[in-house]
């Protein structure tokens, strides 16, 4: 096993302290990176539904595809008798849903009526739990009150574990190599997909021993003027003189993630990107500066803000948010975000992905940084320089 049972333990029993506090007699979870975190299962099979069904008290079951069920032992710590595969015969049918056949095989096991003493916590906001498997439960299982978990295991996952924060450093030295292929590729006449295969090879290949994993989120670059929009990806156009490009990926090891991004001038900076470019920069360094135990997550949305107002500019969009475990489409863990009203406070072993991301008319400016919270201040996890990137005179 990737972790000791002591620690997959310890999760679970996190995980039942904040269900009896949110009066939950059952959890299902659905979010890949929870199935994940609980029970150590991965596949490329979130594509089709699948569950954990965590009761308040006994072992906890996996139900996914029968083709997949039937190799999940291969990375679950489970036991085989509580991981159920569902019939291929409905899977992609359009008027059945594989959750009848789940909740079926949960009343054949007696385990529906003690779940229904108290409410059934659902992941209302996980991505591969849709509509229709809603309505499926629904009406397959009157009994139960179900309502949503609201994260209930994403904010558990908050604080790392020793181990955790190990497998992030490797995920760090995969990010260095992935960021260095990117700018060693990245030039003028260069067609922006080439530039993408390169980084996804190094995203894979891993550096320093460390295999990399495939990232929850494609290689980003918004060139030229499209740098002034986020989260777009290439091309097959080349490279330009004169164009910025906004760099934005992930290594990933052990399905745990460490992003970071970087913006590289083609030829010479212009003055407006040069300008941006001082303004992150001291906002970034004036953030990692306050972070440490104790520290609300408020005040590091109102120092960044502090710092652009000097520079006469201002960023609606949060400024970081919690990272760890990933599965596609998204790295973030969906807790606590670094913004002004976010009441969250900070605590050892946090980790943030800290985002100085400026998107303007016609141009744009990046820079992060992957980042843990330490007993008494902080902990970049890359080394790569913290500053604008340039190539050509």
């Amino acid at each position: 096993m990737l972790f000791s049972q002591e620690e997959y333990d310890a999760r679970l029993a996190g995980v039942r302290s904040r269900m009896a506090k949110q009066g939950l007699s059952a959890l299902l979870v659905t979010d890949p990176s929870n199935i994940y975190y609980l029970t150590g299962y991965n596949a490329w099979s979130f594509y089709t539904p699948q569950l954990v069904f965590v009761p308040a008290d006994g072992p906890m079951l996996l139900f996914a595809r029968a083709m997949d069920a039937g190799g999940a032992f291969r990375t679950t710590w489970l036991p085989e008798d509580c991981i159920v595969g569902y019939p291929e015969q409905y899977v992609h049918r359009p008027h059945i849903h594989p959750f009848d056949w789940v909740a079926f095989a949960l009343r054949e096991r007696f385990l529906i009526a003690p779940a229904a003493k108290g409410c059934v916590g659902l992941e209302m906001d996980s991505h591969f739990f849709s509509p229709k498997a809603y309505r499926s439960l629904v009406n397959a299982i009157p009994e139960w009150t179900l309502v949503d978990s609201f994260e209930l295991i994403n904010w558990v996952r908050v604080i790392k574990s020793p181990t955790e924060i190990q497998l992030m450093r490797g995920a760090a030295q995969v990010c260095m190599a992935a960021m260095a292929a990117a700018v060693e590729t990245i030039d003028v006449g260069v067609r922006q997909c080439d530039a993408a295969a390169a980084i996804s090879q190094a995203q894979i290949t891993g550096a320093n021993g460390i295999g990399g994993d495939y990232p929850s989120i494609v290689p980003m670059l918004p060139t030229g003027e499209a740098a002034d929009t986020p989260h777009l990806t290439w091309n097959d156009e080349r490279f330009e003189t004169g164009q910025s490009v906004v760099i934005e990926l992930s290594g990933a090891h052990k399905r745990y993630h460490t992003p970071l991004a970087r913006t590289l001038t083609l030829g010479p900076t212009p003055s407006n990107v040069a300008k941006l470019a001082e303004a992150v920069s001291d906002g970034i360094n004036a953030v990692l500066t306050e972070v440490k135990p104790g520290v609300p997550v408020r005040e590091l949305a109102r120092t960044w803000n502090w710092t652009l107002a000097k520079y006469g500019l201002e960023k609606p969009s949060r400024i970081g948010y919690s990272i760890g475990i990933g599965y596609p489409p998204d790295w973030g863990e969906r807790t606590i975000s670094i913004r002004s009203e976010d009441e969250s406070v900070l605590a050892e072993n946090m980790t943030f992905h800290l985002i100085g991301g400026m998107w303007m008319d016609n141009y744009g400016y990046e820079l992060s940084e992957s980042i843990r919270v330490t007993s008494d201040g902080v902990e970049t996890f890359t080394s790569f320089p913290r500053e604008l990137l340039q190539k050509g005179s």
